[in-house]
This record gives C-alpha cells, structure tokens and sequence, in this order.
C-alpha cells in the first residue's frame, strides 16, 4: 500500500501543474487587464488612465513578460514556499489564505459530514422498505434535492430566516477555538445549504448499492442460519454497499469547494470563496492561482485517501 500511495502522490504533480496551466492561460484569454483595474480604482475606466501610467504600472507588476516568462516567475516561487503578492491587495497571499482556507475547509466538512450522516441512514431504509410509502417519500426527496441549485436554496434560506425568525448571516465571524457556540450557529445553515444536494445524491446511491448488495447468497444465507435482521443489514450488506458510497462522497466533497464559493457569498462567510470572487473582479491572478493550487491538492489528496480506504472496506482489494 505504501508503494502505490507514493505512487499516486507522484502522479499530484502533472496533475497540480496542468491545473495551473489552464487556469493560467484562461485569465489571460479573458478580456481585461489588472493593471487597468488598479488605476481605474476597481472598475476599470481606461477613459482616467494615461497610456503612460498603464505601461508603467505594468512593468512594475511584470505584467509587460510574456505570459509563459510570468508564469514560470510564479511557478518558481511557489516551488520556495511562496504563494506570491496580491495584485490588489498588495499583502502576501499565504497571509489572506490561511484563516480563509480552514474556514472553507470547516464548512465544507461539516456539509459532507452532515450529508453522510442523513443520507446512508435513508438510503438503507429506503432500500430495506422498497415500493412502500416511506420508500417513495424518500425517492421524491432526493429528486428534489438533486434538482433544486444550491445558490437558489441559499438565497431562499436566507429569505425564510429573515422574513420568518428575523435572523441574517452575522456580519462578523468566531473561529472554532475562539467561541466554539457561536462558530456553529453562524456555519450551520451554510452547512445545511451545502449538504442538501449531497444529501439526496448520496441517499440515491446508497439506496442502489443495498439494493444490489441485498439480492446476494450471501445474505441469504446469513438469514437462513439465523442471524438477526439489523445484523444481516449492518454487518454484512452495508459494509460491502460502502464502496460506492465512499466514492461519491468523495466525489461530492470535490464539488462542494466549488459551490461553497457561491454559498459563502450569501450567507457572508469569510472563506476562500469570497476572497476568489474579489480577486476575480480585481483580475487578481496572483491570489486566483493560490486558491485553485490549494483546492487542487485538497481534491487529489482525499481522492488518494478514498482510494486507501478500498483496501480498508474490502479485504480482497490489493495494491501493487
């Protein structure tokens, strides 16, 4: 197993390093120039800003190199452990990212956790209960779930706090270890947000997988010797329906750091999501090649981490 995760880690390179190409090349397909940005305060009126002072400004920003000499300038940095300086804001990116980062990590944790934890429950008594009522109430919820947006749900959450509990997204945020309390409730209804969709894709999954997993000999077997019911479907059809419900929680933890972009805009929580959604607008590639870096390596680091966990749920898996 050692050899094939160093293996795998290996294989993060060519992979971070495509990531940052193509994202490197389509800010600068787009229309737009961040030294514009800059001078024009932020909206870009080129109609107050001198030809002289454009040039100038780009030079001093380097944004006057080629666009392979910037991002081999950008690539060897961060291969010494820095993440550059942003355009914009003038300060180290590390130091805008780290508090943004564990932020964005938590809310994206707590949504999957949240997710994972409704939705095997429900896909197993969805499963067990097949063609009853409860069977059919849960397969509407999940259609619901995986049709409505996120961003739509969002808005709508935040619509029916207001109006209903006169409650809005704090203006100000706790960390974890400063007011464990307050941190949960200004997180929560994020989370929940987040964790819908989730929710019923992974219910739908599960409810598959038992159903598939619970027409073997094997658990028929189990029955026939005596073996109690909630044995049969914890111990045996569960444990072996595990594998492609830790694939896609996987799967949907890697879409949740996109769409915690968007949520994290609504319910103004200060993640890395915002700070992507600035740094968009001020055409602050410095800072957007740091988050896409970052949610990159998170994303191969848990595909590599579910990939162990196959060995783990599944004896007969081996690794070479």
């Amino acid at each position: 197993m050692g050899t094939y995760a160093m293996h795998r880690a290996l294989l993060f390179i060519p992979t971070l390093l495509l990531a940052t190409i193509m994202v490197f090349a389509l800010f600068w397909l787009v229309p737009g120039d961040p030294a514009l940005t800059i001078l024009g305060g932020g909206e870009g009126d080129s109609g107050t800003v001198s030809p002289a002072q454009l040039q100038q400004l780009r030079q001093r920003l380097g944004l006057d190199r080629p666009v392979y000499v910037q991002y081999a300038s950008w690539l060897g940095s961060v291969l010494h452990g820095d993440l550059g300086t942003s355009l914009w804001y003038k300060t180290p990116v590390w130091a805008q990212l780290k508090d943004r980062f564990l932020v964005t990590m938590e809310l994206a944790v707590m949504a999957i956790l949240l997710a994972f934890c409704a939705a095997v429950p429900l896909g197993i008594t969805s499963a067990v209960k097949q063609d009853t009522g409860l069977d059919y109430c849960s397969r509407v919820f999940c259609v619901i779930g995986v049709a409505l947006p996120t961003f739509w749900l969002g808005i709508l959450t935040v619509y029916a706090l207001a109006a209903f509990f006169q409650w809005l997204p704090p203006l100000g945020y706790a960390t974890l270890w400063e007011d464990p309390l307050l941190n949960l409730q200004q997180l929560i209804f994020p989370a929940l947000t987040l964790a819908f969709a989730d929710l019923a894709f992974v219910a739908r999954v599960t409810r598959s997988a038992m159903l598939e997993v619970m027409r073997e000999d094997y658990l028929r077997t189990a029955r026939a010797k005596g073996v109690r019911e909630m044995t049969v479907i914890g111990r045996h059809a569960l444990k072996n329906a595990l594998l492609p419900v830790v694939t896609v929680s996987g799967y949907q933890f890697g879409r949740l750091l996109g769409g915690v972009i968007i949520v994290e805009s609504i319910f103004v929580v200060p993640g890395m999501g915002t700070l992507l959604i600035d740094s968009i607008v001020h055409r602050d590639f410095i800072v957007i090649q740091a988050v896409v870096l970052l949610i990159a390596a998170v994303v191969l680091t848990l595909n590599l981490v579910i990939d162990l966990l196959y060995g783990v749920l599944d004896p007969r898996i081996r690794y070479q």
